[in-house]
């Protein structure tokens, strides 16, 4: 929600009402919190994310030809970047089903494949720019580290079999996009490192001017982890850190206001990025 808002991109209104003022020209967030790729028509799972576009799409159009002004015309949506940022769920919640690591890395193909049927998809109404973003450390997240019952943790403190887990899907999600930039003719594919970032801030977290990478700030029942499911953020009970204060995690999966505003500029600095395009390069071409 974070970079969306930094980028002045605006939330869908139900059924693209006319009389809103939203013109979508900033774009528009489809993504819907918990989402993941698997179950495909499940709410929602990315195959409904992108019906849900096909559907903006044809009512915007219609709209212009109907003669609404200043929504997106049919050369915006082919000059439009598609933003495609998906497949940590998919992962946590094959282990929170108490599948063995064997069994989370098997179904990590077909998550693959929903991931490629989408940018396919999305292709084939024209698009052209994709910005493909791969999944975070989740091993290091406060939540999953407190809930999971056996902890392999790494030196830092994380759980090695999400974050080889994550790995994995990382390297396979890489392949996808330069097995695609070869497949689809005048496509612009680029794949940023998401994990890097993250787990950079968590494990040099002093250095950034953080503390505390693995404890939450808005939760309860103090270290290691300050998080307690029956007293989630924002319910009766729960405590939160002070105004300021360098936590790199808000509520156990999410991550703080300073730990975005990091990610989001390491994110458009390219640094990251394969191939190395700056964000301008899409919003100038």
């Amino acid at each position: 929600m974070h970079r969306c808002q930094s980028l002045n991109i605006s939330f869908l209104i139900p059924y693209l009402d006319p009389l809103s003022g939203t013109t979508f020209t900033n774009g528009a967030n489809f993504a819907v919190v918990g989402s993941s790729t698997l179950p495909k028509y499940v709410p929602f799972s990315l195959n409904i994310q992108v019906m849900q576009f096909l559907h903006f799409k044809a009512r915007t159009l219609e709209l212009v030809a109907a003669g609404s002004r200043n929504l997106i015309s049919d050369e915006g949506f082919r000059n439009a970047l598609y933003l495609i940022d998906i497949g940590q769920n998919d992962i946590a919640d094959s282990f929170a089903k108490n599948m063995s690591y064997a069994q989370v890395i098997k179904r990590i193909p077909s998550v693959i494949t929903e991931i490629e049927n989408a940018l396919k998809s999305l292709y084939n109404q024209g698009a052209r720019k994709f910005w493909v973003h791969n999944t975070g450390p989740l091993g290091c997240l406060p939540k999953i580290l407190s809930l999971t019952q056996k902890k392999d943790l790494d030196s830092f403190g994380c759980l090695s079999s999400y974050n080889s887990a994550a790995r994995l899907f990382n390297g396979a999600l890489q392949h996808l996009t330069q097995k695609l930039r070869n497949q689809l003719n005048g496509a612009t594919i680029v794949y940023v490192d998401i994990y890097a970032i993250k787990y950079d801030i968590i494990t040099n977290a002093a250095k950034y001017g953080f503390s505390n990478p693995l404890i939450v700030c808005c939760g309860f029942g103090g270290p290691p982890y300050n998080f307690d499911a029956r007293v989630p953020c924002g319910q009766p009970g729960n405590q939160v850190c002070d105004e300021g204060s360098k936590y790199v995690s808000w509520d156990g999966t999410h991550l703080t206001e300073a730990a975005n505003t990091l990610i989001a500029s390491r994110i458009l600095s390219s640094a990251y990025s394969i191939p190395k395009l700056p964000f301008d390069f899409f919003t100038h071409h």
